[in-house]
């Protein structure tokens, strides 16, 4: 297992999570877990060498879940509470199944296939730091005039590279090849702190007041209750934020009705557009590789989240198995426009995503990323675009200074279950239609034509190419006047690869060839990119699985979107980004029988100084 490590002086932000619950078979591992974890696998495997890489819950089947939910008094057994650990151990993968009741490890396997398990922080850490006692990588600084305190090594420059072995944890080889002028710091300062005048128009901004009597949802361990919304908190050292078990109370039948099952960001897949020698492998994915459940950052009251927020911690387990506590990893609060958000944000290398749920009465579920930070710049020997004769693979942002052209592409897992697990996706095909009777002057119109998947490959969708409506719908229940009840998806920012079908990244990421897949659920099918993402070669994704064209229709299936971005940088993204956001909704379609909002009480109203009329 190798990675490569370029160098760079490079901007890093740190992460640090507070974790009051009741049992729930969807709760996240707790503290005591990760300790229990860690000594049961360091008693069967009497080593320092071990490495975890990844410990989550191993899930329930879902019918136990329901099962359990289902029973009122809640005197049903809860499920078997299990985790699954990835470990590194002897060059090999184990994949090790752990069951709480009985303080044992009930499954062991060793992975044989392509690709190496989640980076942890401690591998990145130690392999960073070899250079600097490595006197070839001296040597490349000395003949540079540059000073070892101030280098950081990471992955973002030209000239020289070292390829350093995590399982041996050394470098297994090195070059320097050119001399590239390092940017100038000058105009690269961020921080507020740090500015000087002159300075722009202050503002005053807009204050939040919470409710006389405290917020206007509850929280319950990690299930949260608003309006009339409910649903699970979870969270993932890979995939970060989790909602789950998302339901909506319908005033007229008089009970929550299933909306969400689950859903989460399955992959972030951000290929950069360099292929020199020191870009090319620039193809990173965030969750699968870096883990945005790890990368999760404290929150800052009144900063990252407004004054009337919850907060909630988390925690994940370091390399050593250790677990690492995350202060205010997500905090919840209210809008002014009436509705609930969950917030998370993901400080991934030199990007900060900022991860959003919002719940409307309306029904509605917007899912939202906004993503600011630092841009993957290189190094470059120009200082005016006059100069540029050749495919420099970005923009000139500053002196010496390229910001490189890259990809975003978010897919999100959307286990829909439509007032049960039976369900259909369903396209809503926009059509044209030419008026032959000649009564009146109009010559044509649009109708609308259904088409309902029955197979994996009838559900793929590229967005953007014909107009249609795209549903998951309850094939078995209907309005009173007759209409399937159903939830649309809204899309967010469409994006399609530009890259060809055989480019070795394309291939790892094959699943951002269509903006939407449906597959039946199947409780191992988590990871668009596979469980295995490092140096995979693409044979356990999402494209592949779809393949097997399997019946989705009528039965309980999972949406898969992708949205995202194509970004050519711009000067004013420098040196820090403002916040590029994007996001798609999850809404109602004929679920209610009409407008759910109707008979929701407004807030009580704000009389404001400045209104020139009291009517």
């Amino acid at each position: 297992m190798k990675l490569i490590v370029f160098f760079l002086m490079l901007f890093c932000s740190s992460i640090e999570c507070n974790n009051n619950h009741i049992p729930h078979p969807l709760d996240p591992l707790t503290p005591s877990e990760f300790n229990l974890i860690r000594t049961i696998i360091l008693k069967s495997y009497k080593t320092n060498n071990l490495t975890f890489h990844y410990i989550g819950l191993h899930e329930p089947d879902k019918h136990l879940i329901q099962s359990w939910l289902s029973s009122k008094t809640k005197t049903l057994q809860p499920p078997p509470r299990q985790a699954f650990i990835i470990a590194r151990f002897q060059k090999k993968s184990l994949e090790i199944i752990i069951d709480f009741s009985t303080h044992s490890i009930i499954s062991t396997k060793i992975y044989k296939g392509h690709g190496y398990p989640m980076l942890t922080f401690g591998e990145q850490t130690i392999a960073s730091q070899l250079p600097f006692s490595y006197k070839p990588f001296i040597d490349s600084l000395n003949k540079r005039e540059l000073n070892i305190s101030d280098v950081l090594c990471a992955t973002f420059t030209t000239g020289f590279a070292a390829v350093v072995d995590l399982d041996e944890m050394k470098i297994v080889s090195y070059y320097d090849k050119y001399v590239i002028p390092v940017p100038k710091a000058e105009g690269t300062e961020y921080r507020a702190s740090k500015m000087k005048p002159p300075f722009g128009p202050k503002l005053k901004g807009i204050g939040v007041s919470q409710h006389d009597d405290g917020p206007g949802f509850t929280i319950q361990g990690h299930s949260v209750s608003w309006a009339n919304w409910v649903f699970h908190v979870g969270f993932d050292i890979r995939s970060g934020p989790i909602i789950s078990l998302a339901s909506i109370y319908d005033l007229e039948m008089q009970k929550y009705r299933e909306v969400l099952y689950k859903g989460y960001i399955s992959e972030v897949f951000v290929p950069y557009q360099d292929p020199s020698e020191e870009w090319y492998y620039t193809t990173y994915f965030d969750c699968g590789e870096y883990g945005f459940g790890q990368s999760m950052s404290s929150l800052q009251p009144f900063t990252d989240c407004p004054a009337n927020a919850v907060f909630l911690d988390a925690y994940y387990p370091g390399s050593d198995g250790v677990p690492v506590k995350i202060a205010n990893a997500f905090c919840i609060f209210e809008k002014s426009d009436v509705s609930l958000v969950v917030r998370a944000v993901s400080t991934v290398g030199n990007y900060d995503y900022v991860i959003d749920w919002e719940f409307k009465p309306s029904g509605s579920i917007k899912l939202g990323v906004g993503l600011t930070g630092i841009l993957g710049i290189k190094a470059g020997t120009y200082t005016n675009t006059d100069q540029i004769k050749e495919d420099i693979y970005g923009t000139l942002l500053a002196d010496n200074t390229i910001g490189v052209y890259h990809d975003h592409f978010f897919t999100y897992y959307l286990d829909l279950d439509i007032d049960g697990e039976a369900n259909s996706f369903v396209k809503t095909n926009l059509e044209t239609v030419k008026v032959k009777d000649h009564k009146t002057p109009r010559k044509s119109y649009w109708t609308t034509v259904k088409e309902t998947a029955k197979t994996e490959a009838d559900a793929r969708v590229n967005i953007g190419f014909k107009p249609s409506e795209l549903a998951v719908v309850n094939p078995n229940k209907k309005t009173k006047q007759g209409n399937t009840i159903g939830y649309r998806l809204l899309p967010g920012p469409i994006l399609h690869p530009l890259l060809v079908n055989d480019d070795y990244p394309q291939i790892r990421g094959a699943f951002t060839n269509y903006n939407v897949w449906v597959t039946p659920y199947n409780k191992s099918e988590k990871w668009a990119g596979g469980l295995y993402v490092d140096h995979s070669r693409g044979d356990d994704t999402l494209a592949v699985w779809s393949h097997r064209d399997r019946e989705i229709e009528n039965k309980d299936i999972v949406l898969w979107h992708t949205m995202g971005f194509h970004h050519v940088p711009s000067q004013e993204d420098f040196p820090v980004m403002p916040t590029l956001s994007g996001g798609f909704e999850l809404r109602p379609t004929n679920f209610f029988e009409r407008n759910p909002v109707l008979k929701t009480k407004s807030p009580k109203p704000i009389h404001w100084p400045n209104c020139t009329s009291q009517h």
